[in-house]
């Protein structure tokens, strides 16, 4: 597996099912501890519960510990370069999750650390939480190949994750976005061409869009960073916003997905949250399972 993952393109189909059957043996029988004694430095430019949880708590399941650097702190790029911050913790930690905004810095990192560097958001890609996603939907259904996923709302980073990795994991991807507000063209291109044998498209109808989907997949309208358009989004994103009536149009077994943070009300109905239907909080639950798979993997080798 490659030493770092920047993006789920970083992957190769084997690579990322064995991120899975790993994620599967570690969530039921802990995995052991192949990363006693190491330091996973957590760079995070934005505040988060999840993603800073998911990754202490596996480290900490593997043995290991995990060292919590908020960005006001370091201020990378600012108070120093980001090539000097990627050296100087590649010669005290064993690896590196940065959790920023634009991509170049995951980039920089990764060119500059001589310890594996793990994306843990950036404005570009979440390929953490897209493993976690396919994680969860391997749970409920035994398998990924075959199955129709289907994302409601903004083509942002998250959607381009799950375009890659479903693509990669022969799962059919859909992505049904407002007028302006799809998935770039040439990112559809580049999950085309992905082997593994799954598809990726663009729609701009729900409803159409849903009518076969094994999952329907929201996020919030206005990702962080973005909020201050939050108010010019709204009339856009209703049509597309996740509740009963849009569901009704999906199979009735169909899951309900969702990355959270939530605003519930706006991109998703609190009864769908709240519903028999809805993996949420397993999604959550499986970013430590997935991220413990991952770092095993890339620092220490798997036991499993």
């Amino acid at each position: 597996m490659n030493r770092d993952l920047t993006s789920i393109l970083d992957l190769s189909p084997d690579e990322l099912e064995r991120v899975l059957d790993v994620a599967i043996a570690m969530k039921s029988d802990g995995g052991g501890t192949p990363l006693h004694g190491q330091t996973l430095a957590l760079l995070f430019e934005k505040p988060s519960l999840r993603t800073r949880v998911s990754f202490e708590m596996a480290m900490r399941r593997l043995g290991g510990s995990a060292l919590y650097l908020a960005g006001h702190e370091v201020q990378m790029g600012e108070r120093e370069p980001v090539r000097d911050v990627a050296r100087v913790l590649s010669r005290m930690v064993e690896g590196i999750a940065v959790r920023t905004f634009e991509h170049e810095r995951v980039a920089e990192l990764a060119e500059w650390a001589d310890v594996p560097v793990v994306n843990a958001l950036s404005e570009h890609e979440h390929p953490c939480q897209a493993l976690a996603d396919l994680l969860t939907l391997r749970e409920r259904f035994g398998r990924l190949r075959g199955l129709r996923l289907v994302y409601v709302g903004e083509g942002n980073n998250v959607a381009r994750s799950l375009a890659f990795a479903s693509v990669t994991a022969g799962v059919d991807f859909v992505c049904a976005s407002p007028e302006g507000y799809e998935l770039p063209a040439d990112d559809l291109v580049k999950a085309s061409e992905l082997p593994g044998g799954g598809s990726a498209t663009q729609v701009n109808d729900p409803e159409s869009a849903v009518s076969d989907a094994n999952a329907v997949y929201t996020d919030v309208w206005a990702s962080m960073g973005f909020e201050t358009e939050l108010q010019g989004r709204l009339e856009a994103f209703q049509p597309y916003q996740l509740n009963a009536e849009l569901l009704a149009a999906a199979p009735a077994d169909a899951l309900v997905m969702h990355d959270l943070p939530a605003h519930r009300g706006e991109e998703i109905t609190d009864e769908l949250i709240e519903s028999d239907r809805s993996v949420v909080f397993d999604q959550s639950e499986n970013r430590m399972h997935a991220q413990q798979a991952v770092l095993s993997l890339i620092l220490g080798g798997s036991p499993v």
